[in-house]
């Protein structure tokens, strides 16, 4: 699951997971993501930083209280690479932070980690 509300950003790690063959759920914001995270049961998520109505620490935070979705990584994205915004992430029990711009391969990358080596790809 990619939850960001650029367009691009979206658009832009959906063909990479395609192509890799990932099945990809997109959601424009937090509340769109715990909307459509129970029906796709998503193996991993992407979550932007700076979002409208529920950011994207609010929205990790309330994704890993759910006992579902606990073990389920879920990597942050931002254009901010500093170490209270690390930090913060951490704090709401985020597995992993990508600096955007993101690369296919650092996309690819944090796949591997988080999903194959659950054993779910």
């Amino acid at each position: 699951m990619v939850i960001d509300d650029s367009n691009t950003i979206r658009r832009s790690a959906e063909i990479f997971l395609v192509k890799a063959g990932c099945e990809v759920v997109l959601a424009e914001d937090g509340f769109d993501a715990l909307a459509k995270i129970t029906d796709h049961q998503p193996d991993v998520i992407f979550v932007d930083i700076m979002m409208p109505r529920l950011d994207g620490y609010q929205a990790c935070s309330l994704i890993k209280k759910n006992p579902k979705f606990k073990s389920t990584p879920v990597i942050m994205l931002s254009s901010k690479d500093g170490l209270f915004d690390r930090a913060r992430g951490r704090m709401v029990g985020s597995d992993e932070y990508l600096t955007k711009p993101f690369t296919k391969d650092s996309l690819l990358e944090a796949v591997g980690k988080h999903v194959l080596n659950r054993g779910l790809a």
